[in-house]
């Protein structure tokens, strides 16, 4: 028996939920997969999955050795990747994971640069709902989160995304544009599933001076649709359902080819902050290090939200010019503080 491909082979059961979904990812004969799980529980001497019709589960065995198996697969990569640094060509398979959102609106439009790039780099990419914090079992994970990172491992800003409301041209000019959030409850909305939001939501519109001119305390009516599917909520918007609250980086080319009007656009809601985090490690494989670099060239890597920028939407263009102000402003003070005469002179 390998052992080595073995505990490969059981860590991935575990990953894909399934004997039958080991197999199809490792591209394995469903029974070679089944015979190495027994073959290892046999060498151990030791069950480590419970197997009924419908689902696998550890044993208190098997969790251990889980934990165990995958410091251990670790240890092999990173000693691997290290034999094979002297050639600093990224090469060999890597895990990750992200939201859906971003993996389709964002991240494919740019796979085929990267393959140019790093040919030997195979990607395995899981994307199976929101992520808000790590997931070890994976080289890298792009998180997003409204709240600060929390626990120990290595993360780099990507960007920021604002959360805008937007409806089909067709629908405003069918049901009126809004210009305060209060005329919200005279539209359909949609909105995900989330107790937060149907409690109210906050609008806050800025002044000139930066500091918050004025903030509305919005409770929807009854939605017309609610949905935990960013892109479900993408297509109805865009075929005239209603008002819809969505990231910035999943609209910003429909608001961009007119396809999408922001409504309320002097008004804000919220953002998330977009990570890409990996474990910490003592050795970073080449290949990891190359996907990270290119993550965060092509979101930007700043606290900044990229997509609105290129979308030209009021509020952004105002909050930069905000800043650029408030930059001269600090910049005359700090000026003229230095040409002050010092006391005594």
């Amino acid at each position: 028996m390998d052992q080595v491909k073995a505990m490969r082979v059981f860590t991935r059961v575990i990953d894909e939920g399934s004997l039958a979904g080991a197999a199809r990812a490792m591209d394995l004969a469903p029974a070679v997969v089944t015979r190495l799980v027994a073959d290892l529980e046999e060498h151990l001497g030791a069950r480590l999955l419970n197997r009924t019709t419908r689902r696998l589960s550890l044993t208190d065995v098997g969790e251990g050795y889980l934990e165990r198996c995958r410091r251990i697969l670790s240890d092999i990569e990173e000693a691997e990747a290290l034999a094979s640094a002297a050639t600093n060509e990224p090469r060999g398979s890597l895990r990750v994971l992200m939201p859906p959102a971003i993996a389709i609106h964002q991240l494919a439009r740019h796979m085929a640069r990267f393959h140019a790039m790093y040919p030997l780099v195979s990607v395995e990419l899981v994307a199976p709902g929101p992520v808000d914090t790590l997931d070890e079992s994976f080289d890298i994970t792009v998180i997003s989160t409204r709240s600060p990172l929390q626990g120990d491992f290595i993360a780099r800003k990507l960007a920021r995304t604002e959360v805008i409301m937007c409806a089909s041209p067709e629908y405003l000019a069918r049901r009126g544009r809004p210009q305060h959030p209060s005329e919200l409850k005279q539209h359909d909305i949609m909105l995900p599933p989330i107790h937060e939001l149907s409690r109210g939501v906050t609008f806050e519109r800025c002044g000139a001076d930066g500091l918050t001119a004025e903030s509305f305390f919005a409770i929807p009516s009854r939605p017309v649709m609610t949905t935990s599917s960013v892109d479900t909520k993408y297509a109805c918007a865009l075929h005239g359902l209603g008002i819809a609250g969505l990231p910035s980086f999943v609209v910003g080319d429909a608001l961009m080819e007119g396809a999408l009007e922001r409504v309320l656009s002097q008004w804000r809601i919220y953002s998330y902050q977009l990570w890409a985090a990996m474990p910490t490690r003592k050795f970073v494989p080449a290949r990891t290090r190359a996907f990270m670099d290119f993550l965060v060239e092509i979101f930007g890597g700043r606290d900044e939200d990229p997509w609105l920028a290129a979308a030209g939407c009021p509020s952004y263009l105002a909050a930069q010019e905000l800043l650029a102000l408030q930059a001269a402003r600090e910049a005359r003070a700090a000026k003229t503080s230095a040409s002050a005469p010092a006391d005594g002179d």
